[in-house]
């Protein structure tokens, strides 16, 4: 790799340092290439990118970033797990490493919080983006369903009443 190319990875980690909601560091020696096939598929899926990058271009990315102290992290084979959404990656990561025993979750960060392999965990198991939007939505759909019911069900009684009058009335 030449410098010029060197300059552009930098550049590309830089962006992905800022940009991210989360990125999630780890240890992958030993996966064969359908496990990471597999790591890849299921990042496209929740929207996730997945990078394997030298650790010396990385910790020179990392320098003058939030998440700068992530940089210790950076040892042996690692790989970047990222997403904007600041839980996807976490949840795909942990979700791999549960399957995966030589996928070995480091730590990562969230902003210029630096998350220990536990912080990773504790992420995971938030709620993502589109599940809070749902949930939102849900509890605001909630009490107007709940009102429209108590108005018609009175409407309907009423009906009732009206049919079996009628019925007595035509028998």
């Amino acid at each position: 790799m030449d410098r010029a190319q060197k300059e552009k990875v930098v550049e590309e980690l830089g962006q992905i340092f800022e940009s991210s909601g989360v990125v999630v560091v780890a240890h992958y020696a030993g996966l064969t290439v359908a496990e990471m096939q597999d790591l890849r598929a299921r990042a496209r899926e929740a929207e996730c990118s997945v990078r394997v990058a030298k650790n010396r271009l990385a910790k020179i990315a990392l320098k003058g970033k939030v998440c700068s102290g992530m940089a210790d992290l950076l040892e042996g084979m690692t790989i970047l797990t990222y997403s904007e959404d600041p839980v996807a990656a976490a949840k795909v990561s942990e979700g791999f490493a549960v399957e995966n025993k030589k996928y070995e979750i480091l730590g990562g960060a969230m902003g210029e919080n630096i998350l220990d392999r536990a912080g990773v965990l504790a992420v995971s198991k938030m709620l993502s983006r589109d599940e809070l939007i749902a949930s939102i939505a849900g509890s605001i759909g909630a009490p107007a369903s709940n009102i429209a019911g108590a108005i018609g069900a009175p409407a309907s009684k009423i009906a009732s009443i009206l049919s079996t009058i009628a019925d007595k009335a035509a028998a």
